[in-house]
């Protein structure tokens, strides 16, 4: 034991000079972003740079028509209503954000005022941790939290809690070299910031502070930005990239299309007429790619992103970053920490066998041979409880001791009112030399003075002279081997009844006496409840769970036994070490990374490492971990979840963090993300049916008269407002647990898939033939009701196309046209609500409370526009009358109704033709 007299610490001016030279003991906090960077960064999202170029164009066209062509203030509607949906889109996702982060920093405090003792000046001296230097001596005790990197310079039965560095949560720790350990992650001696000691005190030197230890190492890695997309990025990009060329490529062939049959021979390239002609084909096909822009699209992906993030906070996730959302539905492979994720960080007693018990593994209050046992455990223990929660007590000190001090106080036992009543008389500490405790107390229970002893049971059992009960030595050989392949650790105990006078204890060692063998104790750290189902249903979803942990090969591949992951048909391809993986060539470790179901001994860059590998091959990984040790990987994945109670480190490095630590939150997270995309893509599909039917007819009009059949102001309601209506309705749509049934979409399946292609182009096809036979018979026929209809003029008017600058459209005929291709578009909002999910519109009603209010909100809005949105919306008006007779509101109804019908047909079919492939 060294003697603090002999050693004098710093003075004043050398821990200035050392603060100088090697910094002070805080962690560098990462560089905040400004609020205006986060809110500029909303712009990155490729939909939304093409909402901007459309917005350029449509104001340049607005300023045309009203500078050159005289057109009222309205015509700035249309960018107006752009502007109005590139500020939403990027506000709303921008303040539901900062919302998030903000509850995030509440639950991600560290305080840097924590006091460390010291010794300075030949004093022993409390300073705040953030001022501990290197070459400060540092005292610490059971319960310390070691507050910087240090070698011991003594120690006395100490053990840490490495877990938030190593995943172990007891480490034998000593100064003298005799007890190193060769296969430690760490050297014996060698005391780490931010672990905890749960056992005996040391002193040790500080070597290294802030930035510079192993745990602000592990910090500063976490902190380096990751720089791959999330799959909803990617999507977007390229779904960006067919939206701009194709819109690009039908303005281009407008022009040349309208230039081609110009009549050339009457008006010359100089003429009036001409450069009017040339003017509004231009207008035109800029109109055109406007009208082809999505501009609710980023409107619904930040909706639907937005409600995710608030439905799954009410799971207990608590998303950061919005994208996080989706892409767990897109996760392949979720890499998994031990301790603390699946397992409960929690040491408790799994099985105890005690021989003089009337039931071996049950105390009973009535029974003396319980109450002895009781007063063993109580007295013969440094433990303590922290009950000031009484539903969740916390083990002080030993996490193996508080295990039994647990199993004690679940059985109806005060340990500390037993420890009040026997006088402790003498006590050996436990040591990793000696292997056991010893404790001689007056015993209450036996009125003597007894020797208790605990410790590894093969130490202790070969100390006794007797076993309780006469139990043979091959139960006790066969329980033990039982435990230990269960990566459970054990203890054995014995008692000796003492004569009078009588200590078996000289020299802080034990002498020989009369022991008596009573029992041996199996202690786990329990897995979770939820953990091996939530596994089983991630691996039923096409989801491969890979456990990576600092703890030792036997306990992680039992751990992974136990939750479903490791089988008797997986081999030592299945399993490697940190420093085996470590010493692998890139090539090796990529092929390696997809094989192993289990990493041991992982250090933070083999967990980074397997991470990066695994993408580099198209995998989406999710990480899960409490640690500091997990930090890097939680930050180079596409998908950080880090546990609620976790550390500070790794809750900054993650994504989500799983408020309740379960796996199963993890699992509702992938149904989340997936239900989600499942969701935009319905938006998609229901906007890209709405645009190219928009854009062929416009490119029609364009072909067959000067006059467009929808207006500006009447797009802004289709395009804009509508679709922000529909974007709502379809992204409140709740989560479907059938999605977990399904394999993850791969990294290169473009959004919008070939099923989604064929319902566009169906569904277009057949909607702009309607429309452009309503066109054409509205030009020709000029109807004052609807009632006045007939399908024969209807196909005769359809044949007979021709471009004529003179036909007219009356705005009773654009009224009519316009209200009917808003009820098309109605519909088949059924129709993509049920696309995909082999259930009718209809099934759930109660569930989509959202979706049938905002369709009732469409329904009433387009009733009130045409009614009374008058010359804005250039609707039928006049001084007598305005909108649609109520004959004409029924007939367009019931006429258009049959595309929900005939949708609800075609998905029977679909769920026919599913259930029989299922059957067969």
């Amino acid at each position: 034991m060294i003697d603090l007299k002999t050693l004098k610490g710093l003075s004043a001016s050398q821990v200035e000079e050392s603060r100088r030279a090697h910094g002070a003991n805080v962690l560098t906090p990462p560089e905040k972003a400004s609020l205006w960077s986060q809110f500029l960064e909303k712009f990155n999202d490729p939909l939304i740079k093409i909402l901007l170029v459309a917005l350029v164009l449509s104001i340049g066209i607005s300023c045309y028509e009203v500078l050159a062509l005289g057109e009222p203030a309205t015509v700035f509607l249309e960018p107006l209503g752009i502007f109005i949906a590139i500020t939403l889109a990027t506000l709303v996702g921008f303040i539901v954000e900062v919302n998030a982060n903000k509850k995030f920093e509440m639950l991600n405090k560290v305080n840097d005022d924590v006091p460390v003792k010291v010794l300075r000046n030949g004093n022993i001296t409390p300073v705040p941790r953030k001022d501990v230097v290197v070459g400060d001596i540092v005292i610490l005790e059971t319960g310390d939290e070691v507050p910087a990197d240090g070698l011991l310079l003594d120690s006395m039965t100490l053990s840490v809690n490495e877990s938030t560095l190593t995943g172990e949560p007891v480490i034998k720790k000593s100064h003298i070299e005799a007890h190193f350990k060769k296969d430690a992650t760490y050297p014996t001696n060698m005391m780490l910031r931010g672990t905890t000691v749960t056992e005996g005190h040391g002193v040790m030197r500080v070597e290294a502070v802030g930035d510079g230890t192993e745990y602000g190492k592990v910090y500063v890695e976490a902190q380096i930005e990751n720089t791959i997309k999330t799959p909803l990025m990617q999507q977007f990009d390229r779904l960006g990239k067919m939206i701009s060329y194709g819109s690009y490529i039908v303005g281009a062939l407008i022009v040349v299309g309208r230039l081609a049959i110009f009549d050339y021979s009457a008006h010359d390239l100089v003429s009036v007429q001409f450069i009017n002609y040339a003017m509004v084909t231009v207008m035109l096909a800029v109109t055109l790619i406007v009208v082809s822009v999505p501009e609710g699209l980023p409107m619904s992906v930040t909706l639907s992103l937005a409600l995710s993030m608030r439905r799954m906070l009410q799971s207990n996730n608590l998303v950061r970053k919005m994208h996080a959302c989706e892409t767990m539905g897109a996760t392949t492979i979720i890499c998994t920490d031990k301790t603390g994720t699946l397992t409960q960080n929690r040491m408790q007693v799994w099985e105890a066998q005690f021989f003089g018990l009337r039931e071996h593994c049950r105390l009973a209050p009535d029974d003396e041979e319980s109450r002895i046992i009781s007063e063993a455990i109580s007295c013969n223990s440094t433990a303590f409880l922290d009950c000031s929660v009484p539903e969740k007590p916390v083990a002080l000190g030993n996490p193996t001791e508080g295990a039994l001090l647990l199993w004690l106080r679940d059985a109806g036992c005060d340990y500390l009112e037993i420890r009040k009543q026997c006088e402790v008389l003498a006590q050996v500490p436990f040591s990793t030399e000696r292997k056991y405790m010893a404790t001689v107390i007056r015993s209450k229970e036996l009125g003597c003075n007894v020797l208790y002893v605990k410790g590894a049971p093969e130490i202790v059992y070969a100390m006794c002279e007797s076993v309780t009960g006469n139990v043979a030595e091959n139960h006790i050989k066969e329980s033990l081997a039982r435990y230990q392949a269960k990566a459970m650790r054990t203890l054995g105990f014995a008692r000796c009844i003492l004569k009078d006078g009588e200590m078996p204890i000289a020299d802080g060692k034990l002498v020989q006496c009369d022991l008596r063998f009573t029992g041996i104790v199996a202690i786990s750290d329990p897995v979770r409840e939820d953990v091996p189902d939530a596994i089983g249903d991630c691996i039923e979803a096409g989801i491969k769970v890979k456990i990576v942990t600092g703890d030792t090969p036997s306990t992680a591949r039992e751990i992974g036994r136990q939750v479903g992951l490791w089988t008797d048909a997986d081999t030592d391809r299945s399993i490697i070490t940190g420093p085996e993986f470590a010493a692998l060539s890139n090539d090796e470790a990529a092929r390696r990374a997809r094989e192993i179901k289990i990493m041991s001994r992982a250090r933070p860059g083999d967990k980074s490492r397997l991470v990066n590998l695994l993408q580099q091959q198209g995998e989406v990984v999710a990480v899960t971990g409490d640690g500091t040790n997990d930090a890097p990987a939680l930050n180079a994945a596409q998908v950080g979840l880090s546990m609620g109670d976790g550390t500070s480190v790794a809750k900054e490095a993650s994504d989500i963090t799983i408020m309740d630590n379960s796996f199963t939150s993890i699992t509702k997270a992938v149904m989340w993300g997936r239900s989600l995309y499942q969701n935009i893509q319905r938006f998609i599909l229901f906007q890209l049916t709405v645009n190219v039917v928009a854009c062929v007819i416009v490119g029609i009009g364009a072909f067959m008269s000067y006059q467009s059949p929808l207006t500006v102001t009447q797009m802004l309601w289709v395009n804009l407002i509508m679709d922000t209506f529909a974007a709502l309705a379809l992204a409140s749509l709740p989560p479907s647990e059938e999605v977990m049934a399904h394999k993850p979409r791969r990294r290169t399946d473009f959004i919008v898939s070939r099923r989604m292609m064929c319902f566009i182009g169906g569904i277009g096809i057949g909607f702009t033939l309607l429309l452009f036979g309503l066109m054409q018979y509205l030009k020709q026929c000029h109807i004052a009701s609807l009632s006045e209809f007939s399908m024969s003029g209807f196909l005769g008017a359809f044949f007979d196309f021709h471009y004529s600058p003179s036909d007219e459209i009356t705005l009773y005929d654009h009224t009519i046209f316009f209200t009917v291709f808003v009820f098309l578009q109605f519909w088949n909002l059924f129709n993509a609500k049920s696309f995909a999910s082999g259930h009718s519109a209809f099934w759930k009603i109660s569930e989509s409370k959202v979706f049938f209010s905002t369709l009732l909100m469409i329904f009433v809005g387009q009733i009130l526009i045409v009614e009374f949105g008058g010359q804005m919306f250039s609707v039928y008006h006049s001084a007598t009358e305005s909108g649609l007779k109520l004959t004409d509101w029924i007939i367009i109804i019931a006429a258009t109704s049959p595309v929900l019908l005939i949708g609800e047909i075609v998905h029977a079919f679909d769920r026919r033709r599913t259930r029989r492939r299922k059957a067969a």
